[in-house]
């Protein structure tokens, strides 16, 4: 049987590569697969190489590896808690020790306020001259003698204090008004007006200055100051005196009233 070449490779009887391009890229991406395979496995071998030098020298050091480097950092670190411990502990004392003196002392505070008191030793009563005036001394009528000395003091002390108290001026309540005193029309005379409320006179009454002022079409309003004892003199009082002048006085109101 023949084989028929033709059959079997059909692009023998092409004459134009018309894949080539791919077929290219193809072989170049095929041969760096090939490439980056031997330089990858030539890596794992050396990664392989080194762990097998660290695990000998790991072995040979005993198994201990990195652990002398840790245990020195470990003493180290147990070092300075310890002497951090001595030092808190010292200072736990001292704060006692400070506690301790400042108890002692306020106890001693406290308890010195009233000791002086107690403490104080009583009076040495004089000893007698003689021995043989023991009989001419009165034990009983001694004690009658100091307290009728005592009364007679604070009897008078109170009553100087009694005769100072009533020279002492009492504090007498004053207050100083203002008061506008109104006129019936603008042909009031207004200083007749002034003339007849100063006229008016009592105990605890006293007055000052005035001036006119004016209130609108033509009209003035006499506005004066007083000064008043509020317990002799009251406002109810000055305002029936003033209207009482009946020919000039329409009414009268308190500007202002201010105690002195």
């Amino acid at each position: 049987m023949l084989y028929d070449f033709r059959m079997a490779n059909p692009m023998m009887q092409d004459s134009v590569w018309t894949k080539q391009q791919k077929y290219e890229e193809a072989e170049a991406l095929y041969q760096q697969d090939n490439k980056g395979g031997k330089s990858g496995g030539s890596t794992i071998k050396n990664e392989i190489a080194e762990a097998r030098q660290q695990i000998q020298k790991v072995l040979n050091s005993g198994g201990s590896g990195g652990a002398p480097a840790d245990n020195s950092q470990v003493m180290n670190r147990v070092s300075s808690l310890e002497k951090e411990n001595r030092d808190l502990k010292k200072v736990v004392e001292d704060m006692k020790s400070l506690v301790q003196k400042l108890e002692n002392r306020v106890t001693k505070l406290e308890g010195g306020s009233s000791a002086p008191a107690a403490q104080a030793p009583a009076p040495k009563k004089p000893a007698p001259a003689d021995d043989d005036d023991d009989d001419d001394i009165d034990l009983f009528g001694s004690d009658d003698e100091v307290d009728e000395e005592a009364e007679k003091i604070r009897q008078e002390r109170l009553a100087a204090y009694e005769a100072k108290k009533s020279k002492k001026p009492a504090l007498i309540a004053k207050s100083s008004l203002l008061l506008d005193v109104k006129p019936w029309d603008d042909e009031t005379d207004m200083k007749k007006m002034e003339q007849e409320v100063r006229k008016i006179t009592a105990d605890g009454l006293l007055w000052g200055q005035a001036k006119l002022v004016p209130i609108g079409y033509g009209i003035k309003k006499l506005q004066i100051n007083c000064v008043i004892e509020d317990d002799k003199i009251s406002t109810d009082f000055l305002e029936e005196e003033i209207t009482a002048i009946e020919d000039l006085v329409q009414s009268m109101d308190i500007a202002a009233f201010n105690k002195i």
